[in-house]
């Protein structure tokens, strides 16, 4: 649904960018965003996060144009980061501030007041962009590295409303924040002055929107309201599209039939006529012109019933060009054959301790840095990761890049799994134990896809294997290609088929953060195939949305204090 724009933020003119390897992503896209919060969904793969680079200035278009009214600032989805920077600078106010501080103590140098400018105030409204970060003033001086990687994000986010840019692109924001942080991202999105533009699957954020516009097939549309109205009418134009298509079946099959009827009834005619002319029946000078008369007849009536069965023809077309018929995975997990009372993990904390066992599904839940992560790891490390994909324990991203990560954990952060704190236990009770891990780095770069996967369910005889593949959208060429060469979406695609492909089946599946950067259609797909499994389960996220369509059986909590309880 589109909707006229006043006073357009961003214009796009017929705008197309390909890569340079040929590639196109974006092709002649036209539309606008005008001022306020807009949510920006779509597919993965559709173009989103390359369109906001095009609004950034980071990439321009190979042709077509792009338009905006003013400044625009820019959160990308991997934040990369100097940790020996102060926060200050993170928050882009280092020089007035220093400047400010500089005329306080007495220097009067020019520099320092052209430097300040109208920013005399710049310190206190530093200090309250830290408080809606959830740090204190004393931060400001501080190191980058001696943040978390939430409340970096945060503090970057605070920096770039304090620069009070008229046009603002987040990338999916909230993957890398626990859910303290994305209540203050909400609270600072609520009050945001200007054009916010974002790219989320976060539908809890998606719901404080007041347009929702979504990239599809290379048409940018916008719809006045949130993602959940936005889906409640999407949902209806395509069941209304269904029923139309139905509709126009019905009727085409109708008129075609009409039209063979009335050619077999001219046939009949025509025989009919040239048999009576033969046995001349009737003077020949009446036969010609009754023949005449039949033909001109015959000729106004195929007029009439072609006509009728190209109007239903054209009504059938245009019902189907209505109707979206987007490949989706089919996810079909193998029966583990683990029987209810099979005890497949335990997780404790030196007081108190839960088994895990059969169709079980666990939530494991805490704040960035609470130990959740290296708690996954001991348990898998235990089991030999069976068949999953792997990483080395221990294994941690550099600071440097937040990235999807749970363990945001900064340089000199203690990890709430230190023996100063409760000692977190994980005991893997079988070796069938399937994992996914954020960064999906247990792939081998250098081997094709289909390599990649057969190494984990190397029973399974090829063509069955690759009929398994094709419910992931991997297929063809695809299957093919090498690891490295993957985008991100292919990428999880590849390491959650490798994941639930596997033979033998796990007996557990292990999942951290899974839905950070997926599509909203493709979290749909795993929710129910988690949700028909018949093994046990156990996730780490952040997204309650997706949490909460799980049918949890028991939800663990890591607390402030490092102790792990039975969430409420």
């Amino acid at each position: 649904m589109s909707v006229p724009t006043l006073h357009a933020s961003v214009t796009l003119d017929r705008l197309t960018f390909t890569w340079p390897d040929g590639t196109t992503a974006l092709d002649s896209v036209s539309g606008s965003f005008g001022s306020g919060r807009t949510g920006l969904v779509g597919r993965n793969g559709a173009g989103k996060s390359t369109l906001l680079r095009l609004m950034a200035g980071e990439l321009s278009p190979t042709t077509g144009s792009l338009t905006t009214t003013g400044e625009v600032a820019y959160l990308p989805q991997q934040l990369t980061l100097d940790v020996d920077r102060r926060v200050s600078e993170l928050l882009g106010v280092a020089e007035a501030l220093d400047a400010v501080r500089a005329i306080s103590a007495g220097d009067v140098d020019q520099a320092h007041f052209d430097a300040v400018g109208d920013d005399w105030d710049i310190e206190a409204r530093a200090e309250q962009s830290l408080a809606e970060a959830g740090l204190a003033p004393e931060f400001l001086d501080r190191r980058v590295g001696e943040l978390s990687g939430g409340e970096a994000v945060l503090v970057a986010i605070a920096g770039i409303r304090l620069r009070r840019a008229p046009i603002t692109l987040f990338d999916e924001p909230t993957n890398n924040l626990d859910r303290d942080a994305r209540a203050k991202l909400a609270a600072m999105v609520r009050s945001w002055k200007g054009t916010l533009i974002v790219v989320s699957h976060d539908l809890s954020l998606l719901e404080l929107m007041d347009d929702t516009a979504e990239l599809y097939a290379q048409t940018l549309s916008v719809f006045g309201g949130p993602y959940s109205e936005w889906r409640a009418w999407l949902d209806a134009e395509q069941e209304a599209a269904r029923q139309a298509e139905v509709t126009a079946k019905q009727e085409f099959r109708k008129e075609k039939r009409q039209r063979i009827e009335a050619e077999v009834k001219l046939a009949h005619r025509s025989r009919t006529a040239k048999k009576a002319e033969i046995e001349k029946r009737v003077p020949k000078i009446i036969a010609h012109g009754r023949k005449m008369a039949a033909e001109v007849s015959a000729g106004k009536l195929r007029t009439e019933v072609g006509a009728k069965e190209d109007a239903a023809r054209t009504a059938l077309d245009e019902a189907g060009r209505r109707l979206r018929s987007d490949a989706s995975m089919k996810i079909e997990l193998p029966d583990p054959q683990v029987s209810r009372s099979r005890r497949i993990a335990m997780i404790g904390d030196g007081e108190r301790s839960w088994i895990v066992q059969g169709p079980d599904r666990v939530a494991l839940i805490g704040r960035n840095g609470a130990g959740k992560t290296t708690l996954l790891e001991r348990l898998v490390a235990g089991a030999g990761v069976g068949g999953g994909v792997g990483v080395g324990v221990g294994e941690s991203a550099p600071m440097p890049t937040i990235g999807p990560d749970d363990g945001s954990t900064a340089h000199g952060e203690e990890s709430l799994l230190s023996t100063e704190r409760p000692a977190l236990t994980a005991t893997a009770l079988t070796d069938r134990i399937g994992y996914l891990p954020q960064r999906m780095d247990g792939l081998d770069e250098n081997r094709s896809v289909f390599e990649n996967i057969a190494d984990a369910a190397s029973q399974v005889p090829e063509k069955e294997l690759r009929n398994r593949l094709a419910r992931f959208l991997i297929r063809g060429a695809t299957a093919e290609r090498p690891v490295a060469a993957l985008s991100g979406g292919e990428r999880f695609r590849v390491a959650l088929a490798r994941l639930l492909l596997s033979d033998p089946a796990p007996h557990l599946v292990v999942l951290d953060e899974p839905t950070n950067n997926l599509d909203i259609d493709t979290v749909d797909q795993l929710v129910e195939a988690l949700r028909a499994y018949r093994g046990a389960v156990l996730v780490v996220s952040h997204d309650d949305a997706f949490l909460a369509r799980l049918d949890l059986g028991l939800t663990l909590e890591i607390d402030a204090e490092g102790a792990l309880h039975e969430a409420l």
